[in-house]
């Protein structure tokens, strides 16, 4: 028997056959277990090496992070009804990690044609969050019914995109009290930069200015939040962990909402402001800033066209009872204080006034170019003569009518909460006017600053401090807004003034009113009052309009004080008017009409 079949050649084949039916098994098997092997070696590197990692990966994509905004403290004003609080609206949020970075530029252009904002705004919110985070970024603020509805019946087409209910800043009585109150807005890249380290994320909500800025801390509440699991489609399976939301604190005010509202209604649309305090401890009554604007526009998205509108109203931000303004003739308060408490003249010291005073070449002139003959310093201030206060300065020199002027406040912030928004004001000296002028101190600029004028500056706020010095018998007040331990002691500092000094001030004051420059405001429909008229000088301009009271005369609880900017017009006639408005709401609880006054400085 053979074993080989013989060649074709005739020869005998000597290669060796024996194994050859097995050769192919064995590589297979060599193979296969080469594949395995690498598949195992795969397998156990993903696994060990990069488990933490996968599984991180496979948690984000089925474990959602839904944050929970906190409700915004509410603010109150002194009898405790609400001026800011909270309303329910709706918000558009984006869940990054559902779609690729690819996928989500389709939903974001019909995102955006809903929304009515630019895709790039969309796009950059995506980004900053980042495409693989699994927590919620709002896009949209406060949208409209029909964004609801167009949204929901898009949602198909739509994969991340989630309307949610969340509470939005509402003010009730829209751009009352707004420079006060201020306004919220959203942190975004530039403000999250300087707000690194207090916890806040792109998108929360943070006060502005104002209020809503200075009690930030009290009213910001605490973010909760939910972490739930979800399928493929984004429904929620079960809730893993919650944590409620902390709201904010509520924040009660100085403010008195009848005297705000009276004092919105006495400025009108007048460029200026009214600012009302209480001079036994400085609590903030009122406080109006004209040209304003409605806080309520900032709880949602603002469009190019209301931006332009606000913008176009003459610095509707800025707030006026808190900016620097010649102060004119309500600063004789001061005036008088220095002159008599530098130990210049007697309280009972008589001057001789002249249609104009000439130093140095230059006349001084008078408001009424003719004088009032011999005046003491009671009748200097009811008449507001200028050349009186001219003679004043002239003896005591500058040094005492600048200590005075510090005393009483001027040239330093006052110490209200809404600080950022305060300006010091100017009180001028020879070092000051040797930097900015470069020239030294004259006689001159003693004699402008006597009435207020010159390179003087002070705001409402200032000058509402000044006149409740006189009103509670001498003491500086530190303005306030926060209605908390409102013990006077704490918020008066003695200005060590003699008590004839202050009883000249009262009867001054007093005189304003019943036989001076504002006698028109004696009025049986208020309470004895006293009270100084202001002209402020503001070349090319028109001039400035003051006019400052307290009352009741025997135990003062109100000041008032009123500025019109570049009205034109003397204090008497244009701001004396508002300022017996506010009077007759806070003590007959109704608005008087503004009648005219016929006086002029």
């Amino acid at each position: 028997m053979t074993l080989t079949q013989p060649s074709s050649s005739g020869k005998r084949d000597s290669s060796r056959t024996v194994g050859q039916r097995y050769q192919s098994v064995v590589v297979m098997v060599l193979i296969t277990l080469s594949l395995l092997g690498g598949i195992g070696s795969r397998l156990a590197y993903l696994q060990l090496a990069q488990g933490i990692n996968n599984r991180q990966l496979a948690d984000n994509n089925r474990i959602r992070l839904i944050p929970r905004q906190p409700e915004r403290g509410r603010i109150l004003d002194r009898r405790g009804r609400t001026i800011a609080g909270s309303r329910l609206s709706f918000a558009v949020f984006l869940w990054p990690i559902a779609n690729s970075e690819e996928e989500w530029q389709p939903i974001i252009r019909r995102l955006a044609n809903v929304l009515e904002v630019e895709e790039d705004f969309i796009r950059s919110r995506l980004e900053q969050q980042g495409y693989y985070s699994p927590s919620l970024v709002r896009v949209a603020r406060g949208i409209s019914p029909a964004q609801v509805t167009a949204l929901s019946e898009m949602n198909q087409s739509l994969n991340g995109v989630q309307v949610e209910g969340e509470a939005v800043r509402y003010y009730p009585n829209g751009d009352l009290a707004a420079h006060v109150l201020g306004y919220t807005g959203e942190v975004d890249e530039t403000s999250l930069d300087a707000l690194e380290g207090e916890g806040y994320r792109l998108g929360d909500i943070v006060g502005q200015m104002g209020v809503e800025s200075a009690f930030e801390p009290i009213l910001r509440g605490e973010w909760g939040g939910q972490q739930v699991e979800v399928d493929g489609a984004g429904r929620v399976l079960q809730v893993l962990g919650e944590k409620s939301a902390r709201s904010g604190e509520t924040v009660t005010l100085t403010l008195d909402l009848d005297v705000q509202r009276a004092a919105e209604a006495a400025l009108g649309d007048t460029k200026g402001a009214i600012v009302a305090i209480d001079p036994r401890n400085g609590g903030v009554l009122a406080m109006v800033s004209r040209p304003t604007f409605d806080p309520n526009i900032f709880s949602g998205r603002i469009t190019d066209e209301q931006w332009q509108e606000i913008q176009g109203k003459d610095f509707p931000f800025v707030n006026r009872a808190l900016q620097g303004f010649p102060p004119a003739s309500t600063f004789k308060i001061v005036t008088t204080t220095a002159a008599i408490e530098s130990g210049s003249y007697s309280t009972s010291a008589v001057l001789p006034t002249y249609p104009f005073v000439q130093v140095g070449g230059i006349q001084f002139w008078d408001w009424n170019r003719a004088g009032f003959g011999p005046l003491d310093f009671r009748g200097a201030m009811a008449m507001s003569s200028d050349t009186f206060f001219y003679q004043t300065a002239m003896r005591m020199g500058g040094e005492a009518l600048i200590d005075w002027t510090r005393r009483y406040g001027f040239g330093r912030k006052t110490g209200i909460e809404i600080t950022d928004e305060e300006a010091p004001g100017l009180v001028p000296d020879e070092e000051w006017k040797q930097e900015n002028i470069g020239e030294g101190w004259f006689i001159g600029d003693s004699i402008n600053m006597s009435i207020g004028q010159g390179y003087l500056q002070s705001s409402p706020l200032q000058v509402a401090v000044m006149f409740a010095v006189p009103a509670n018998g001498g003491d500086l007040v530190q303005p306030h807004l926060l209605r908390d331990n409102e013990e006077a002691r704490e918020w008066r500092e003695s200005l060590d003034m003699s008590p004839e000094t202050v009883r000249i001030l009262q009867q001054g004051l007093r005189q304003v009113i019943t036989s001076g420059t504002a006698r028109s405001l004696n009025v049986p429909t208020l309470p004895p009052f006293a009270g100084k008229t202001g002209t402020a000088e503001d070349p090319p301009r028109l001039s400035h309009a003051w006019f400052g009271a307290y009352a009741p005369l025997d135990n003062p609880e109100i000041v008032v004080v009123a500025f019109a900017e570049n009205s034109g017009g003397g204090g008497g006639a244009v701001a004396a008017p508002m300022v017996r408005q506010v009077l007759e709401a806070y003590f007959n609880g109704s608005s008087a009409s503004p009648d005219t006054v016929n006086s002029s400085n």
